[in-house]
């Protein structure tokens, strides 16, 4: 009897059943009020003022009081009976979903067991057998659980095609009949995530951590993510295509991976509210391609990664509200393209990079309300091109920005009522190239310039309205070509206290 007892209050416990006693008491009571409630309504609604003596009644008054009384005893005792059957339904509810978690474990066991065997078509069967259970799942977790080994058996050591022995058939066979099984997991995970979210089958709101997968592989096209991780680490040569993918509210996690080969294939992607985190990521070969990709409230963190050969290519993307930030990145040698991308209200970090090689095009890019950083940068190589480019109201930022090599190149670039500021900046090679530049409006600024070396080239300029401040700017051995604040044309507003140039001390 104790232990029936206990066995019963652990069900309960587990249930979150309330004590039966306790909830026939609250029922009588919500009962009572009810009724209660109900009587007072009707007595106000027919306008009752009082109640009618009856110093005797007759006999068919006295049988509606005793079928009254019998009413209210039989409907005592269906509500006993109606709470007394909605505990014995949730007991079997529980109970139900007791065995169905039971026999789900046995398969997931089994299932498991396959996707260990040594054989590759036994493993095919387990991956479709976990598939078929996250499907069959009783509960949310249940699925969650399925779909976390799948994507650990993802994770699991992979050793790519071009590292095996030329001599070595049976490695290779057992090399192509890994990848099969691999490239079915994707498959069945992409799927999955292109299922509506009312479909019961679709896999859409879990968790994906594909952290540190090798991607040979694998075609994730017009999948729907809420969160995903991917590659994170060691990784050597990584192509998987996210084409027409949709990334909602999660974060696609590439920190401290390292790009040596292959594809990651982002073209026409949708990011809304998401995090594309390339954080100290390293490229020496790979391409990443965001082309006509849509970011909105997004951030695209490139934060301290190292850019030695490959292409980062977001050509035609919108970027609406978002960040894109590559502060401190290092660029020698690789090529990151935003021609044609578009940029409204939201902010281009470039803060501290180094660019010693390599390209970073903004050529035809169009810029409205936005921030474009790269303050405190180093131009010791390479080429950062903003021809043709469109900035309206926005802010190009070079403060504190060395250049001693390299190009930056704004000919035939508009600026229309923006900041442009190049405060402290020092010029000791390179070229800066203005030439045919358009400033209509908006704010110059090169205060406390430093001129050493290297050629700023402004022939063919337009400056309409606005104001350009140059106060303390110092020249030597540098190459300005028409320079414009020398001979100030008709219509340019120098600051308040330009009081000509200050030559450097010989």
């Amino acid at each position: 009897m104790k232990i029936s007892l206990l066995n019963r209050q652990r069900t309960e416990r587990g249930l979150r059943l309330w004590p039966v006693g306790l909830v026939l008491f609250l029922a009588f009571i919500a009962a009572l009020v009810t009724a209660g409630s109900v009587f007072y309504a009707a007595w106000d609604l027919l306008g009752a003022r009082g109640l009618k003596a009856e110093p005797r009644i007759d006999s068919k008054t006295l049988f509606d009081l005793v079928k009254l009384s019998f009413g209210v005893v039989a409907g005592a005792g269906a509500l006993v009976a109606l709470i007394v059957a909605y505990r014995r339904q949730r007991v079997d509810e529980d109970g139900a979903l007791r065995e169905a978690t039971r026999l789900h474990t046995e398969r997931f066991t089994a299932a498991v067991t396959q996707l260990g065997d040594q054989s590759p078509a036994v493993r095919l069967g387990g991956v479709h057998s976990l598939a078929g259970l996250a499907d069959d799942a009783p509960t949310r977790d249940l699925r969650q659980t399925c779909i976390d080994v799948l994507c650990a058996y993802l994770r699991l050591p992979y050793i790519a095609e071009t590292d095996l022995p030329d001599d070595d058939a049976a490695a290779r066979h057992a090399y192509v009949a890994n990848r099969e099984v691999r490239h079915t997991i994707i498959r069945l995970i992409r799927d999955h995530l292109r299922l509506e979210e009312r479909n019961p089958h679709s896999w859409q709101g879990h968790h994906f951590d594909f952290t540190e997968v090798v991607f040979d592989g694998g075609d994730f096209t017009d999948v729907r993510f809420t969160t995903a991780r991917l590659p994170d680490g060691s990784v050597q040569s990584t192509s998987a295509i996210f084409r027409d993918a949709v990334f909602s509210g999660g974060t696609v996690d590439f920190r401290d991976a390292r790009f040596s080969g292959g594809t990651v294939d982002f073209r026409r992607a949708e990011f809304s509210g998401s995090t594309v985190d390339f954080r100290r990521a390293e490229f020496s070969g790979s391409t990443v391609d965001f082309r006509d990709a849509r970011f909105s409230r997004d951030m695209v963190d490139f934060d301290g990664a190292v850019f030695s050969g490959g292409t980062v290519d977001f050509r035609v993307s919108v970027f609406s509200g978002g960040t894109v930030d590559f502060g401190r990145a290092e660029f020698s040698g690789s090529t990151v393209d935003f021609r044609v991308a578009s940029f409204s209200g939201g902010t281009v970090y470039f803060q501290g990079a180094r660019f010693s090689g390599g390209t970073v095009y903004f050529h035809d890019a169009a810029f409205t309300g936005s921030r474009v950083d790269f303050g405190d940068a180093a131009f010791s190589g390479g080429t950062v091109d903003f021809h043709d480019a469109a900035f309206s109201g926005g802010t190009v930022d070079f403060r504190g920005a060395a250049f001693s090599g390299g190009t930056v190149d704004f000919r035939l670039t508009e600026f229309l009522g923006g900041t442009v500021d190049f405060r402290s900046a020092k010029f000791s090679g390179g070229t800066v190239y203005f030439r045919d530049v358009e400033f209509v409006g908006g704010m110059i600024c090169f205060r406390d310039v430093e001129f050493s070396g290297g050629a700023v080239d402004f022939r063919g300029a337009v400056f309409s309205g606005g104001a350009v401040d140059i106060s303390d700017e110092h020249v030597s051995n540098a190459t300005v070509l028409e320079d414009p604040f020398e001979h100030p044309p008709a219509g340019l507003v120098l600051s308040p206290n330009f009081a000509g140039r200050s030559p450097s001390p010989e």
